[in-house]
């Protein structure tokens, strides 16, 4: 597919059109999540810790993506969750464009790395992530399951 002109922009308002998009991205994302309403996406975009970008291409939203960055003792920490480039408008540069606003930002916030994780059967995903620097690293990440959604 050609590329197509990407925008990415920080999400700071929450219109009908931003609840549409993410009724229609966050199932493509995870099947377990629960669907945001405008109240709940507006506590989102209005957290400290977290930064909604979303990708447009021809005025619509196309893709999201969530940078959660927070300072402990040891220094800013920045983590990427929910990339997601809608099914119909991928492979057109809006996951790259996403990752690369997201890089720019926790740079320019003092983060000295950025983690993420995707899951192995992503393999498009996990070879846009090495393309644009990210590396696989040898540790062993746990979840403790809590019982909620997500």
């Amino acid at each position: 597919m050609p590329q197509v002109t990407v925008q990415v922009d920080e999400l700071t308002e929450v219109t009908d059109e931003v609840v549409e998009a993410f009724a229609r991205l966050l199932p493509q994302v995870s099947t377990r999540a629960v669907p945001l309403d405008r109240a709940a996406l507006t506590a989102i975009a209005q957290s400290q810790a977290v930064t909604l970008l979303v990708a447009r291409s021809a005025g619509q939203i196309m893709g999201s993506l969530s940078l959660v960055m927070f300072r402990v003792p040891s220094g800013v920490r920045a983590w990427i969750e929910d990339v997601v480039v809608d099914q119909q408008a991928r492979r057109q540069g809006a996951g790259r464009a996403l990752v690369g606003e997201a890089l720019r930002l926790a740079a320019e916030a003092g983060a000295r790395t950025v983690d993420l994780t995707s899951r192995p059967s992503r393999m498009a995903a996990g070879n846009l992530y090495e393309q644009v620097g990210f590396e696989l690293r040898d540790t062993r990440v746990y979840r403790h399951s809590l019982g909620g959604a997500g």
